[in-house]
């Protein structure tokens, strides 16, 4: 099982799918949401065992990995 503050993988969990820690919804829902046009708010409103720090902590997250990536590849 790996985890990190916002996130759990876990094979017990949706077949090892990356979930906010402590729930059963799959990250890839938040991004599903986002790349759809809805707003972080209609995805916590929709999915409420979510927190919102969780979410945020999560794009934090991703958004930190993804401009680390990007500078090494320049």
């Amino acid at each position: 099982m790996r985890t990190s503050s916002s996130v759990k993988i876990d094979p017990q969990i949706m077949s090892g799918e990356p979930c906010f820690a402590g729930t059963r919804v799959p990250v890839r829902t938040l991004l599903d949401y986002l790349e759809g046009g809805d707003s972080l708010d209609e995805f916590l409103e929709d999915f409420p065992t979510v927190a919102r720090e969780l979410a945020v902590s999560f794009l934090e997250q991703s958004a930190a990995a993804m401009l680390a990536t990007i500078a090494h590849s320049i």
